[in-house]
């Protein structure tokens, strides 16, 4: 249960429109690790704003080049309606990613630009070399965004924000940790809404990676269920911990789905007070 003063606190951040930006490598790679927390924030008010690195123009095993980087700017258009959120897809190459100093600059002005609070990425530990790199420049970008001599064109912050990971599975040379988790039950199908969108990546290339192409359902009402199998995860055991220790014993444990985020060594460093100011869900 809150103090009075957590209780006060929160009441007061209810108030202040929180800015929330997160950096995918491509397109449909916020939905999947963020979709129920973004719900959340836009239902209660907030700005959320996802970002793609990459245009997502080689993630296909027939379609590829602008035809393909069309579609996905599409379905995440699509996704950002069902998740009452913005989207932006930057004209980066899906493959090709590094961390140069001009994406750095992309990188830097929407952050700027978004007046964020607080800003969500991949660890820089994936297995995917796009998904790390988008990783390392948002790293990169966490000082300085408060630089006023660095990309100059854009004005820099007063403060810089807080920097969280989005949860991963992968072990070396660190796990990830669950120092926030957010239970989604009750957006839950909101955000497979915002799956659904990216079709061409949750029916056919994901799928198609995975050997199971011909296991999608023709019926929408069986993609549904096929998308909830293999696009949904359990709740682990130290996100449940992460859970219990934000909404209490008898509220975490009945969370059925849930995202959980990491601090960033990077950036402001939070309190637990400042993370339910930033958090408001985590208040009720």
């Amino acid at each position: 249960m809150l103090s009075n003063l957590s209780t006060l606190t929160a009441q007061n951040t209810s108030k202040r429109v929180l800015n929330i930006i997160v950096f995918g490598a491509h397109p449909d790679d916020c939905d999947n690790k963020m979709g129920g927390t973004a719900a959340l924030f836009a239902q209660m008010g907030h700005r959320v704003k996802f970002v793609s690195i990459t245009n997502g123009d080689a993630g296909h095993y027939e379609k590829g080049g602008g035809n393909l980087a069309k579609i996905r700017r599409k379905e995440a258009q699509e996704s950002a309606k069902r998740l009452g959120i913005e989207y932006t897809v930057l004209d980066n190459h899906d493959g090709e990613l590094f961390p140069t100093i001009e994406v750095r600059h992309q990188v830097i002005r929407e952050i700027r630009n978004w007046d964020a609070d607080v800003v969500l990425t991949h660890r820089p530990v994936d297995y995917h070399p796009d998904h790390r790199y988008t990783g390392v420049l948002v790293q990169d970008a966490a000082y300085l965004v408060i630089v006023p001599n660095v990309t100059p064109d854009t004005p820099p912050l007063q403060k810089n924000p807080v920097f969280l990971y989005l949860q991963d599975h992968f072990q070396k040379p660190n796990e990830f940790k669950a120092d926030i988790a957010v239970d989604i039950t009750s957006v839950f199908d909101q955000k497979m809404d915002g799956l659904d969108a990216h079709t061409s990546q949750f029916y056919e290339w994901l799928p198609w990676t995975e050997g199971k192409l011909a296991e999608v359902p023709k019926n929408e009402k069986e993609k549904r269920a096929f998308l909830i199998k293999n696009w949904s995860r359990p709740i682990s055991p130290k996100v449940r911990e992460s859970l219990v220790k934000w909404y209490g014993s008898k509220k975490a444990m009945t969370a059925v789905h849930a995202e959980a985020f990491e601090i960033c060594e990077y950036g402001k460093q939070p309190t637990d007070e400042e993370i339910r100011q930033l958090f408001p869900m985590l208040n009720n």
